[in-house]
């Protein structure tokens, strides 16, 4: 009984020692992480409709950039976020992908907008660019929260001797947003509220 005792003492000192505990509060952690940024992605989808609905009422209006919004947001929202996705590199970069188009037309759509000065007068319009502006920030603070956390989780997975009970426990290091997409996502539409363009 005693030897028993020991022997449960012993295996949880090592766990402590080996870092086992830390990877489980860092993976607690980046699952949080994830979900606030899934949260203020889905807040942004639903606010699409909206303005879409609100820039139709205005004549001619560029159509494409309408259509490519829509879509945009139909292949976002298209994908299916399970807790698999953050073990899974090519899931994750497929989602990224998909954010990454929505930010982008949504840019285009704020700065084409600019060039009609009755869509730019109108309140309902001005209220849901000021509400996606503090939307996109939601996010980056958000994402910036999950890349620290996957950082931290990434470091002990590799570190020595750590990596062995990641190797022992098959914790894989975490996929992180990429530079490249987090500078093309990362930066929220232009709000402009001065003087609005002419038509050309």
């Amino acid at each position: 009984m005693i030897r028993r005792i020991l022997a449960l003492l012993a295996v949880a000192l090592t766990l402590t020692g080996c870092g086992y505990n830390d990877f489980q509060r860092l993976d607690e952690q980046s699952k949080a992480a994830w979900s606030e940024v899934l949260n203020q992605y889905q807040r942004r989808a639903d606010l699409v409709p909206n303005i879409v609905a609100t820039v139709k009422g205005e004549a001619d209006f560029e159509q494409e950039t309408l259509t490519r919004v829509v879509e945009a947001r139909a292949k976002a929202t298209a994908i299916q976020v399970t807790p698999e996705t953050l073990n899974n590199p090519e899931a994750f970069n497929k989602f990224q992908q998909a954010q990454g188009e929505l930010s982008g037309a949504l840019s285009r759509l704020m700065a084409v907008s600019e060039r009609y000065p009755t869509l730019q007068a109108n309140q309902g319009f001005r209220d849901l660019r000021v509400t996606l502006e503090g939307t996109e920030n939601r996010i980056t603070v958000a994402r910036n929260r999950y890349i620290q956390t996957v950082q931290e989780y990434n470091v002990l997975a590799r570190s020595f001797p750590t990596n062995l009970t990641a190797m022992a426990f098959s914790y894989a290091p975490k996929p992180s947003f990429t530079v490249a997409n987090e500078a093309q996502i990362s930066t929220p539409p232009t709000v402009d509220f001065s003087a609005s363009k002419p038509r050309p």
